[in-house]
């Protein structure tokens, strides 16, 4: 049974920084964080393969950086330069034999 864990969500103004963990159990491919804000479909923030190839939505391009740890089973985004539109609730997902979500956790960027 896969489970995922985040942490690192917070308040943090304009321009700041925040960074999410995302704990991990079993076997894993790919991983990625998806968001959603209030009112909005929920949207791909960044993914990266399990040997580290990574993609990004072109508004969190330059700004975030997604990263694993294999051996800590544990996944990353560190977010720079966070504006207003970042806030949303986090999730992290993996796709193992089937599509794992974690329980999210709420970035709020307000000044």
């Amino acid at each position: 049974q896969v489970q995922l864990v985040e942490s690192g969500g917070g308040l943090v103004q304009p321009g700041g920084s925040l960074r999410l963990s995302c704990a991990a159990s079993g076997t894993l491919n790919a991983m990625g964080w998806f968001r959603q804000a209030p009112g909005k479909e929920r949207e791909l923030v960044a993914v990266i393969s399990s040997v580290g190839h990574t993609n990004y939505a072109d508004s969190v391009k330059g700004r975030f950086t997604i990263s694993r740890d294999n051996a800590k089973k544990t996944l990353y985004l560190q977010m720079n330069s966070l504006k207003l539109e970042d806030t949303a609730v986090y999730y992290c997902t993996a796709w193992g034999r089937s599509q794992y979500w974690g329980q999210g956790t709420q970035v709020t960027v307000s000044s």
